[in-house]
């Protein structure tokens, strides 16, 4: 009777984990929704062409490899290998505090080429971008804290928990707007 209840508490989903997922759900809903009326104003006569930020492609190659270093710490953090641990989720926190200001940089490229992304003499084609790309930094904004949150965790000399719960929902949030950049990207670029 024992092993019954205890292999039924093991399947559920732990509530942190759960409401993640479905915050995750939400934001997945708006962005498709945000990407559908990308398409549609898209086909208006004032749609402006500009060449894409060079510079998003190089935090593209820095998003993707803090992803496998976050993946790496998680790992890490799971085997109690605490110093590769620590070394892996500096250097995730310094690639998602990199692409940030990549991407800053990249709208930087854009206005400095005449692109206004809100305001006078803005576009729609810009102001989509500026939308669509703002609400991701907001996100990826959310994902640095959640590493900077788990980065000082890992050095504090007070906390002694191996509760992997914190770290796998910060990764389960990067790994998530690693992926939903790359959706972007390609959609922004080809589309």
């Amino acid at each position: 009777m024992t092993s019954g209840v205890i292999s039924n508490e093991r399947k559920k989903i732990h509530p942190h984990k759960f409401i993640l997922w479905v915050a995750m759900g939400s934001i997945v809903m708006m962005f498709a929704g945000l990407t559908s009326a990308y398409i549609v104003r898209q086909a208006g006569a004032n749609w402006l062409q500009f060449d894409f930020p060079p510079i998003f492609w190089a935090s593209t190659a820095v998003i993707l490899f803090s992803s496998l270093t976050m993946h790496l710490a998680l790992k890490s953090f799971k085997a109690r290998e605490m110093k590769r641990y620590r070394i892996l989720i500096t250097v995730t926190a310094i690639a998602g505090v990199l692409f940030a200001v990549m991407q800053f940089d990249g709208f930087n490229y854009l206005y400095h080429n005449g692109v206004k992304i809100l305001g006078e003499g803005s576009n729609p084609s810009a102001s989509f971008l500026g939308i669509i790309v703002g609400l991701h930094a907001l996100h990826v904004l959310g994902g640095v804290i959640a590493l900077m949150i788990v980065f000082f965790r890992a050095y504090s000399r007070r906390i002694k928990s191996y509760d992997a719960t914190p770290v796998e929902l910060a990764a389960i949030y990067w790994h998530f707007v690693d992926i939903l950049w790359l959706y972007l990207f390609i959609f922004l670029k080809w589309f």
